[in-house]
């Protein structure tokens, strides 16, 4: 199925403005331009409360994060981790994105904003990712705690569920898996699919695992590759998203499979006529919404 008509005029109209590859950009340029698409968003609903915080890291340092607590009683906790390969993205950026999951799910949301490569390389983003986990346990120890993220946020979401289950760590009751990356392979049949090249491609993945972990040898590590991982039963019940066009899209829906195997409960999607980044075009893409929708039934037949 080709793009749908919003995505393709989208694109078209990206393209007429003009610009460099990502592949060709530094990351404070590339961060710029993220910075300029997510603003497309506008402004997310309101939520009864805004908190921001410091966690503090395994390493002793800190990162920030954003806590939106929806109105009423909250049913959960979503720790949120955004995308953008592990070197593009800050809260304000996916506030929208957070606002519309407080509001639609009725659970506070907690915006992860994890340290980035290259100025902070692997291990560091997995690391900080779990410290959020941990530090929202503690904090909001009352509420069932849901893990969700995008691209790379969906690859943090799935290593700290299997070193939550590994290390005995809070009790996760779903995990969110939107377009996650899950393996180190650039050569699948997704990857190889000239339809597959656009926002993301397969040279932009090259550059970010470049940026990330540029050493090839810990890139099998499950906490960088969680499909690697030898062993995926006891994790908690998933819901995977993935896109059409997407050059994510075979190990996204591999690691669907393989937790199926395992004995997890899987509740899984493949959007069609959608491209890589749908889901947080909020006010954008009317995949954007379809996206939401699947993921706040799924945490209301969770947790409600």
């Amino acid at each position: 199925m080709s793009l749908d008509h919003a995505t393709a005029e989208f694109l078209r109209l990206l393209e007429a403005q003009g610009g460099r590859p990502m592949h060709e950009l530094t990351p404070e340029e590339a961060r710029a331009v993220g910075g300029e698409l997510n603003a497309l968003c506008g402004k997310g609903p309101d939520v009864a409360r805004v908190e921001e915080v410091s966690i503090p890291a395994e390493d002793g340092a800190s990162f920030p994060a954003r806590v939106l607590v929806p109105f009423g009683t909250p049913r959960g906790v979503i720790v949120y981790y955004h995308g953008g390969g592990w070197v593009l993205g800050t809260i304000d950026e996916f506030d929208t994105l957070g606002r519309e999951l407080a509001t639609r799910t009725n659970c506070t949301v907690v915006l992860v904003g994890y340290r980035l490569a290259p100025e902070h390389r692997y291990p560091a983003a997995a690391r900080d990712a779990y410290s959020a986990l941990l530090w929202t346990a503690s904090a909001l120890p009352d509420l069932p705690i849901v893990v969700a993220g995008d691209s790379a946020g969906g690859n943090l979401s799935a290593v700290v569920t299997q070193r939550a289950r590994d290390e005995g760590g809070p009790a996760i009751a779903l995990q969110v898996l939107v377009y996650p990356v899950t393996d180190c392979d650039l050569d699948n049949a997704s990857y190889r699919d000239p339809g597959n090249q656009l926002l993301l491609d397969r040279d932009s993945m090259v550059w970010f695992w470049d940026h990330y972990a540029p050493d090839p040898a810990q890139r099998a590590n499950p906490d960088v590759s969680p499909l690697r991982a030898k062993d995926l039963s006891g994790l908690p019940p998933a819901v995977v998203l993935t896109a059409e066009h997407d050059v994510l899209r075979e190990e996204g829906e591999a690691y669907a499979e393989r937790l199926r195997e395992a004995g997890v409960p899987v509740e899984f999607r493949r959007f069609t006529g959608q491209m890589h980044i749908f889901f947080t075009l909020v006010n954008v893409l009317p995949g954007s919404a379809d996206g939401l929708a699947m993921v706040a039934g799924a945490v209301e037949r969770r947790l409600g």
